[in-house]
């Protein structure tokens, strides 16, 4: 048995168990989250089944030749292994037996692999125990006969016996229930629960003044604490609480920035979400971006925030949609929600045209793209018509992006164009006159951790497009538009509907929960424990269990490396990108020198990264550089839970220092960079071509050129640089067709010339060499528009040559 009582003890305060002041019971909820409730809720319809292909069985060996004599064999005689063997299939093949298996938790399918195991083990074994010896002795003596000495339906409790063996969690599965049972969040913060908190939801749209208002309240306070979605908002509010004289203390998962020389805590903190305490009391604690608890990675910060921080005043920030989400949540707590409703302090107008052109670019323009290749080629593009751009994208480190929007910001700074990702949407403070949608699709993760590719939702476009037009700025009206003409109607469409109501908030399960899991499936893999944990927890309507694929991503990179359970589950929550080889393989070797207690020292860090580096020569070294940025932020993060073993933070911050103006160097170099990479591509690698080279289009582009004859722009509308292995689809017709799938393989494939290289079709050499037959055509002045297409056929004609 591996139950024990401590366990459930400890489960009281966090596992939904009743406590004994307000919380839960305080206050009737309203008939919407009841019925939210009751619908998901296993109370009145029996508990949820378990998803048992996540059991795996514990290996049990045979035993071998005993040391002391065969007992069983003794008493009766030794067995023949050929009638034990008919006489376990005879017990597997009877009904009763299988419905007895299901009465104690054993499917078709763990039936039938303890049986597999139990008819192995006994007719591998040399010798088995004297009870079950004589049982299969007297099954097998009384076989054809009636005398019933002994019967195959005498087997089952030593067959249930084995099965419970190889599948402990048989055994414990009422308090394995119990500990993922997630219906009652509110009451694992008995702390939040002890006092009566006072909620002002501060609702708004992008550039309304409502995370302002809240952030004023916050400063006024004797205490508090500032909750956002980045690092870059966390260091934004930093900032100006101590430039307005307010001390405040800066804490992210890498950084801990104290405002007293000391380092005493301060009483206001600004903090991103997942470092938040729950445990301190404040007077004042602020929940930026609250619509993101509905996120299926992160989700579970925001629910943590709102249900467990211990302030007199709760202040949370963000769309209306989420309004409804947190009333209902806290009347679970027996606490009420002030709504404060703000408006768009600058007006913001959709264009009646779409931009077509970057020569109609303008001071104050920022195009966003949704692919880190769109952004090398639209600043490619940008640069060769002599204007300088700055550059922003999610893995840029916070002090690159920065720089380029302090440069783009800047008034006396030839540089007035932006070219961005989303990650423009929240974070950082820019003075755009224009928001210019280079695209309206964008890779997406869904609630199954499966990539797929969709329209950008209204509340994407909404927090994107806001960005234009921000009060106090030099532009007192945002404008949004499109690159393409036909994604304008689409595009007013997506802005004109109202965005949907968050329904559900994330839950994640605690280090706890996972611990007492592990003390009952002592066997399990981390990766295991959390599948069965997911596949018994029982939430309610007003909650759902976040995505934990990268979180089992890492669990199984580093199952063979020997750690404790509470130090794996640290190493598995480490923030990285998965789709970073370098950074996964840098904290496999981290993993595996702390497991040997061995310190990771400032020049091992060092011999492994090859520091010092030298600014990018092309793309592909930039990429690196930032996959460098990425680990030393990972040693950062760990040195804060390990400083043992992680020793030199100090030496390696000022290394990354270091670094983020190597990379800034790069960044400002970009369309160097681009040419670089071009001319020094290894065979068979996807190439950047220049965007107005023919065999650079795509099906939409050679389209959308037909569409435009006669007009002044011979801009094409689209660049056709993509990541391998990412699927795009170029038209929204086609994007909205009913053969849709079949146009995102088609269209997905990159550009005409990477397709012919893939194929073989082209070399490299062979393509550089077309490129510059057609760049010298074009500058003596023989290449038409009317003629492009003429070309393109010359070109593949002449490569078929070639070939």
């Amino acid at each position: 048995m591996r139950r024990c009582a401590w366990p459930l003890l400890r489960l009281s305060a966090r596992a939904g168990l009743p406590l004994r002041h307000g919380g839960a019971a305080a206050r009737p909820r309203p008939a919407a989250a009841a019925a939210s409730s009751s619908s998901s809720s296993s109370d009145g319809g029996g508990l949820r089944a378990p998803d048992t292909s996540l059991f795996v069985p514990v290996p049990l060996k045979a035993v071998g030749d005993a040391a002391e004599e065969d007992v069983g064999a003794e008493l009766t005689r030794p067995l023949d292994k050929g009638e034990v063997l008919k006489n376990l299939n005879k017990f597997y093949k009877r009904k009763e037996i299988q419905r007895l298996g299901a009465e104690n938790g054993l499917d078709a399918r763990l039936f039938h692999q303890a049986f597999i195991s139990f008819r192995k083990y006994i007719m591998e074994s040399s010798s088995v125990s004297a009870d079950l010896h004589i049982i299969l002795n007297d099954i097998c003596c009384d076989a054809g006969k009636v005398s019933f000495l002994g019967h195959v339906d005498d087997l089952f409790p030593f067959f249930l016996r084995h099965a419970k063996q190889i599948f402990p969690m048989l055994d414990c599965m009422d308090d394995l229930r119990k500990i993922s049972d997630l219906r009652l969040p509110p009451n694992w913060y008995p702390e939040a629960r002890a006092i009566q908190r006072k909620i002002i939801f501060h609702a708004g749209p992008t550039n309304s003044g409502k995370t302002y208002h809240a952030i004023q309240r916050f400063l006024s306070a004797k205490s508090g604490i500032y909750c956002g979605p980045l690092k870059l908002l966390a260091h934004e509010i930093f900032q100006k609480s101590n430039a307005a004289n307010v001390p405040c203390d800066l804490v992210t998962g890498e950084e801990r920035v104290y405002a007293n020389e000391d380092a005493r805590q301060a009483s206001h903190i600004a903090c991103t979400i997942e470092m938040c305490n729950t445990n301190t009391p404040y007077e004042v604690a602020v929940i930026d971006e609250i619509q993101m608890i509905r996120d299926p990675a992160r989700g579970w910060a925001w629910t943590r925030a709102l249900l467990g921080l211990c302030a007199e005043e709760i202040h949370v920030c963000g769309e209306a949609a989420a309004i409804d989400l947190v009333t209902e949540l806290m009347y679970t707590t027996g606490e009420e929600v002030d709504v404060r409703n703000y408006k768009r302090l600058t007006p913001l107008t959709v264009l009646d045209y779409a931009l077509e052109s970057l020569d109609n670019l303008q001071p104050g323009d920022c195009i966003v793209c949704f692919s880190k290749n769109d952004i090398y080629s639209v600043s490619r593009q940008i640069e060769a018509r002599g204007l300088e751009c700055a550059v922003i994208y999610g893995s840029l480190p916070p002090g690159t992006k920065l720089e380029q929007a302090k440069k783009f910001n800047d008034p006396d700074d030839p540089c007035k164009i932006l070219v961005a990702t989303d990650a423009i949407g929240m974070g950082l403070n820019l003075c755009i006159k224009r928001i210019i949608f280079n695209s309206i699709v964008k890779p997406t993760i869904n609630e199954k951790g499966e990539k797929e590719i969709d329209l950008i939702t209204t509340s994407q476009a909404l927090q994107i497009a806001g960005r234009a037009g921000r009060y106090g700025s030099s532009f007192k009206q945002g404008e949004v538009t499109t690159m393409h003409r036909d994604d304008l109607l689409q595009l007013k469409e997506i802005l004109s509907d109202s965005v949907p109501p968050v329904k559900a908030a994330g839950l994640h399960p605690t280090p706890e929960q996972i611990e007492m899991f592990a003390y009952h499936l002592p066997d399990a893999t981390l990766s295991n424990l959390i599948d069965i944990f997911v596949s018994l927890s029982q939430v309610d309507g007003l909650y759902f269990v976040c995505n934990i694929d990268d979180f089992k991503f890492l669990a199984d990179m580093i199952q063979h490396i020997p750690l404790n359970l509470r130090s794996r589950y640290v190493f598995c929550t480490a923030p990285l990108n998965r789709k970073e080889p370098f950074v996964c393989t840098t904290l496999l070797k981290f993993a595996r020198q702390f497991s040997r207690n061995e310190p990771l020292t400032f020049d091992w860090l060092c011999r492994h990264t090859k520091w010092p580096l030298s600014p990018p020569k092309n793309i592909k070294e930039l990429v690196h550089l930032e996959a460098v940025h990425d680990v030393f932020d990972l040693y950062l993060w760990l040195s804060y839970r390990f400083m043992d073993m992680f020793p030199d933070a100090v030496l390696v911050r000022d290394i990354q220092k270091k670094l983020d103006d190597i990379i800034q160097i790069g960044v400002c170099n970009i369309t160097k960079l681009i040419r670089a990479s071009q001319s020094g591509a290894a065979p068979g690698a996807p190439e950047v071509v220049s965007a107005d080279f023919p065999l650079s289009r795509t099906k939409r582009d050679s389209r959308a050129v037909s569409d435009h004859r006669g007009a002044k722009s011979t801009e094409p509308l689209s660049v056709a640089v993509e990541a391998p292995g990412e699927r795009r689809p170029r038209s929204l017709k086609a994007f909205r067709s009913a053969t849709r799938q079949e146009d995102l393989k088609s269209h997905g494939r990159g550009s005409l010339a990477n397709r012919l290289l893939r194929e073989g079709l082209l070399t490299q050499e062979m393509l550089r060499q077309l490129e510059s037959e057609w760049q010298d055509q074009r500058r003596n002045g023989r290449y038409g528009l009317a003629s492009k297409r003429d070309d393109q056929s010359s070109s593949k004609e002449t490569g078929k040559k070639k070939k």
